[in-house]
């Protein structure tokens, strides 16, 4: 543990060389619209190749990889890992143990990314960039490490993100490569990211968790539902993070539509008496005076 509340310089260094294609991502992006100009046919797939993977990260790499919050079976598996790994965050094992870690630990001086302890850039996004974080600890995720094809697709990530890449570009041409890919990509890292650095400074708490987590609607909207933060630190078994019917999560509709075609199943909800925070009802009868009469029963 103490090697994980030390900070060390070289540990903590940004690899700024093995970052280039991070950086390059954010030029080609800036480039290419320059190049190809203003096109709604882009603005199009854009949004479309945003969402998809968006719920890749949101409904697989974070609902199911991290924290198993419904089945599927191991074609489900492989399917949302190649979601998820599209959208060029490493792998599904890299990133579910840096997760969950984070939810050990959270805004704790173990956590890796919080605000609290290292400041916004840093939980947005420099915590990934640097050496310490460059592999992750495979022993926090041995559920799924006993699975081949899921260690297959983590280690040889950057084949699925270039074939990807490559299939925007054969569909629409450039259009597609650039709006498709480097433009959607930038949009969804940052979206993403807001929830480590934003989602913990900007909101309201509903519940007094341990950490800074917080609700926050247009977070939520970016993200397909996971601006509903402090209710997922509140309660992490809960496939849906909008606990009442007005709080929007377009992934946990998603998954619901898996459901419905019976692609997952066993998606956990949020019991009432945890999402109104009141004693749980059997704990009540047992600490009430029905006790010593049920148990003399």
């Amino acid at each position: 543990m103490a090697a994980l509340i030390q900070r060390d310089p070289e540990l903590d260094r940004i690899r700024w060389i093995d970052n280039v294609p991070f950086w390059g991502v954010h030029a080609a992006a800036a480039v290419g619209l320059a190049m190809v100009g203003f096109s709604w046919l882009g603005l199009a797939i854009c949004a479309g190749s945003y969402f998809v993977r968006m719920f890749g990260i949101t409904g697989g790499y974070h609902r199911y990889f991290s924290h198993r919050t419904y089945k599927t079976s191991r074609v489900g598996q492989v399917f949302l890992a190649l979601l998820g790994v599209i959208a060029t965050q490493k792998g599904p094992l890299w990133w579910a143990a840096h997760h969950r870690n984070h939810h050990k630990y959270s805004d704790e001086p173990e956590d890796i990314h919080s605000p609290r302890q290292r400041g916004f850039w840093w939980s947005h996004m420099f915590w990934i960039l640097v050496e310490r974080h460059k592999r992750a600890d495979m022993s926090k995720v041995k559920d799924l490490t006993k699975y081949p094809e899921l260690v297959f697709i983590d280690r040889f990530e950057i084949l699925f993100t270039v074939a990807y890449a490559a299939a925007l570009y054969l569909i629409a041409g450039p259009i597609g490569l650039v709006y498709g890919y480097f433009l959607s990509t930038v949009i969804l890292w940052h979206g993403t990211f807001t929830i480590n650095s934003l989602a913990h400074v900007w909101g309201n708490r509903r519940y007094e968790t341990t950490d800074d987590s917080r609700n926050n609607v247009w977070l939520a909207l970016l993200t397909g539902g996971e601006g509903w933060h402090n209710n997922h630190h509140h309660y992490q078994r809960s496939c849906s993070q909008g606990f009442y019917w007005w709080e929007i999560d377009t992934t946990y509709y998603g998954i619901k539509l898996l459901q419905a075609l019976r692609i997952v199943w066993d998606v956990q909800g949020v019991p009432r008496h945890v999402r109104d925070n009141v004693e749980a009802p059997g704990r009540a009868r047992l600490d009430g005076d029905e006790a010593p009469e049920r148990a003399a029963a």
